[in-house]
Formats: C-alpha cells, structure tokens, sequence
C-alpha cells in the first residue's frame, strides 16, 4: 500500500514552503509515493500556487488541487480526509507543520500495525507535551514502547485507514450533537463550528476509540499566524524524531499502560489502586467534572473519606500512583462517606512541580510569598541585635 501525503493549503507561503522542504529531506522506501498539495481558494493565493506548482517532488506524482470554492478548514479536511477512500489510506498535513525525516516510515509502520487492532481510530505524527485543558507540562508514561494512546485525534499530523476514516464518515454524517457531552472536555465542546477536530475527538470518545500517538514527535507544529491563529507562536513546538529508518515496538491498547483519556487522565490508574476501572474517577489535573464515581483521584480539597494519599514529585505525575510516593498533593477519596479533609497541602511543592508552565500570577505569588519570608526573618534578626 502507498500511502499518498495530502498537505492542506491556504494562503501561508512561507508554511508551505517550509513544510515541503522538510517532505523533500525525508527518507522513503519508495519511489512512487504521490503528495497531492490541496489549496484552499483565497484571494490572496497566488504566491501559493506559485509555489506549489513549482516545487519538483523527487519520490513520486505530484498533484496541485485548487478548490474552485472556499470550504474553510473543517471542510477542506473532510475532503481531503476522504481520499484515504480511494487510496486505502492517506497522511494528512496542515501548511504549518514541520515534517522529521522518519515521518513516512513511522506512519507506515503504524498504519499496518493498526489493521488488526479495532480500537485505533487514526495515526497521530504529533506527540503532545503540553495539556492544552490546564497548560500543564504534559509527557505519556514510559511503558517500554515508542507509542501511547490517546483518546484525542490528531490535527498537527495524522494518518487515516480507509477503515478508520469511513468509520468516523459514518458517525459524523448522523450530525451529532455534541454539546452536552460531558465526556468530551468543556473547552473541546467550545471550539468553533468551523473546527473539525472536536468532533473527531468525539467520535473517539463516544466509540472509546484511541489515536495511536508516538513517544518521540514525528511532527511539530508552527502555529503560524492565519485564519485561525492572530500571531506566530512556539508554545506548541515539540522535539523531533531525526532517527532513520527505525523500526518501531508498538504496543497494543490492551497492554499499554501509556493510555490517555480525552482529560489527559492515565486509564489504567486502577490497577496499582486495587480498584475497579468503572468505580474509578481519575483527574490528577484538576480539570476533569465529577462523574458520579464511587472513587476520584484528584489533587482538589474534596470533603470525603480520604482513602489514601500521594506525592507530587515524580514526572510523569501518574508515576507517583503507580510507584506509592508519600504525601499530600494527590488524594484517593470514597465519595459515599463525607468527611472533613484536614489535609495540609504544600503549595510551594506543587507550584515547583509544573515550572516551566507556571502561570505569571501564581510566579508573582510564590515570589512574593518568599520575599515576605526572607524580609520576615531579616526584620527577626535587626530586632534581636537590638
């Protein structure tokens, strides 16, 4: 099966540009591989079509598609999505992304490898390093192999089976209302109309279906300033793969530990709690609604039963459940008995333990917090001298 490479295009030269020298460095086991450059109309798109009908693609057909119309992005996807129909499969590629030259041989490998595996939803080229919920430093925990799942399709590079795509075709043409879904994250539901991610995201979690995500970025993501970005941003640039030719482990949904619901919430938090999954409410980021669980995992103050306690120092934070870390940042509590949580929470700890996200009011707090500590006990000494 070749895999055709799809780039989506609008009006961003300087994206473009980028994204198809990086798809020309890359290394491919084949000769006959077609990319197929699919612009958007703008009126504004003539440095666009210039430069992708210039471009020389050296491994295969090169096809320039110009949309007679402009469909906005959600449709442009859907179209361009739907070849995997006719081709078997397809790679997905918006203009402002940023290829690794191992970016071919990974989707390969975990198309085919998700043939067989009925729980896999697409193929993710992107490995998420930010909970883009909380803005919390985010990393998928280490399970021995080079991929994790995730309840949350792919946008910043992502691969389709027919199969996979039809199945999702035939969810989102019964036009599903999914507002009042609370299974879906709150700020995923409040996603413009005009995105199509949210309800591929959906689609998975109402089907408890995964995209199959790699431990080492296969993509990165400019955020380029256009339609649906006002400026240029880093916030979401990841580490590369620049291996080649590598041959990838893949774990299967069913004995990874590495698997993520639509919260960023570790699934399989249970099994070192000697709970069962069904009783289980995990929100280890403080975001997730209660769900009428018997139990919750969460770092919030909550009046229950305090079943247990852990730390917060190990990354990533599920590590501290999985390895019993002491402490009280994270709490087990039996939502049926209510009690007083008496618990003291160190603040300082918690704060340290996501610091490269650290929102500027809680830095402004801690800072002050520890000169007023630091003047407290100078003011101590001046009066002992006295």
């Amino acid at each position: 099966m070749r895999i055709p490479i799809v780039v989506v295009a609008y009006n961003r030269p300087r994206s473009l540009s980028r994204l198809l020298g990086s798809l020309d460095k890359a290394t491919y086991p084949y000769s006959d591989i077609d990319l197929i450059i699919s612009i958007d109309k703008a009126e504004n798109n003539q440095g666009v079509l210039e430069l992708a009908n210039g471009f020389q693609w050296g491994h295969g057909n090169k096809k320039v598609v110009y949309q007679e119309q402009n469909l906005g992005l959600r449709k442009h996807i859907l179209k361009c999505g739907g070849l995997s129909v006719e081709y078997g499969a397809v790679i997905v590629l918006e203009d402002d992304l940023y290829v690794s030259p191992n970016f071919y041989v990974f989707t390969e490998q975990a198309l085919n490898f998700s043939l067989g595996e009925s729980k896999i939803g697409g193929i993710s080229l992107y490995n998420h390093q930010l909970n883009v919920h909380t803005r919390d430093n985010f990393s998928a925990l280490e399970d021995g192999y080079d991929n994790w799942y995730f309840q949350f399709a792919s946008s910043w590079g992502q691969a389709w089976t027919k199969e996979q795509w039809s199945g999702f075709m035939e969810w989102y043409e019964k036009d599903p209302n999914i507002d009042a879904n609370t299974n879906v994250p709150a700020y995923v539901r409040s996603w413009s109309p005009k995105s199509w991610l949210k309800y591929n995201i959906a689609y998975l979690v109402e089907n408890d279906l995964y995209f199959l995500y790699p431990k080492i970025s296969l993509a990165t993501n400019f955020s380029d300033a256009g339609t649906h970005v006002g400026n240029d941003s880093t916030i979401y640039q990841v580490p590369l793969d620049q291996g080649k030719h590598r041959q990838y482990h893949f774990s299967t949904v069913e004995n990874s530990f590495s698997i993520y619901d639509a919260f960023y919430e570790n699934t399989k938090l249970h099994i070192p709690l000697g709970l069962d999954r069904e009783e289980l409410c995990i929100d280890l980021h403080g975001y997730k609604p209660l769900s009428g669980k018997r139990y919750v995992l969460t770092p919030k103050m909550m009046d229950f039963v305090k079943d247990k306690s852990f730390g917060k120092s190990l990354k990533p934070h599920e590590d501290n459940i999985f390895c019993d870390i002491q402490g009280n940042e994270i709490f087990l509590y039996d939502t049926s008995i209510v009690q007083k949580n008496t618990a003291v929470q160190d603040f300082d700890r918690t704060v340290a333990y996501n610091f490269k996200q650290i929102p500027y009011r809680l830095t402004r707090k801690l800072f002050i917090r520890q000169s007023f500590q630091k003047m407290k006990g100078l003011m101590g000494k001046i009066t002992k001298k006295r």
